[in-house]
């Protein structure tokens, strides 16, 4: 299945080729990126402050996000589906994609390794179960926003699986896994570095290569 197509040329326009709708959505990234990092802040200080992006993972992809999107603001007044791509730019979103489908993806599953921890009905588990998952598997769809507006190359792709490696060997091998109700154990890891395949694969897949940009 071409997950480019689950957002039609239509939708990619009114909702990122419109000012009012870019800005609002630009603001609630930001918004969700501060709720992150609350998530984060108490145990932020034990980790080394130029290492934070590989910490706080969600608020990483979140921050990656939000400067891609940024980026069609110049491109509002025409089409952003045919908005300038060139090879930094291709980095940026190629990045924001697999961060977004990693760690909307990783929360679904972290959450549902010990749902006895996590998962009810009562005001406590609506926001740590339902509203996270929920927000978290909303970063799939801007991923695939971006991708529509973004193109990628061999070595963005290239690139951005190195990076998820080393913030997999950051998490688990270091010991800065982000905050759980459980340890992480041998499955979580490894689902992870799954998950790191899966959305390079994913990124891979669903992008348009930067040199097919003007054919």
């Amino acid at each position: 299945m071409d997950l480019s197509r689950l957002l039609s040329d239509h939708v990619v326009e009114e909702y990122l080729g419109s000012a009012p709708t870019l800005v609002w959505l630009l603001v609630v990234n930001a918004t969700a990126f501060l709720v992150g990092i609350r998530f984060y802040v108490e145990t932020m200080p034990s980790v080394p402050t130029f290492l934070w992006p590989l910490y706080g993972d969600s608020p990483t992809a979140l921050a990656l996000a939000t400067l891609s999107l940024a980026t069609l603001l110049p491109a509002l007044e025409g089409r952003v589906l045919d908005s300038p791509i060139n090879r930094p730019l291709a980095y940026l979103h190629t990045l924001s994609f697999v961060w977004l489908v990693k760690y909307g993806l990783w929360t679904f599953v972290a959450l549902n390794l010990h749902p006895e921890l996590y998962f009810g009905f009562d005001q406590q588990a609506l926001y740590d179960y339902w509203f996270i998952i929920g927000t978290h598997l909303l970063f799939v769809v801007e991923a695939v926003a971006i991708a529509r507006v973004g193109r990628t190359t061999r070595g963005a792709l290239g690139f951005a699986l190195v990076a998820l490696l080393v913030n997999d060997v950051f998490d688990y091998w270091f010991g800065y896994h982000p905050p759980l109700r459980y340890a992480p154990g041998v499955v979580l890891p490894a689902v992870t570095v799954g998950l790191t395949l899966l959305a390079v694969g994913c990124a891979g897949s669903v992008f348009v290569p930067l040199a097919r940009k003007t054919e």
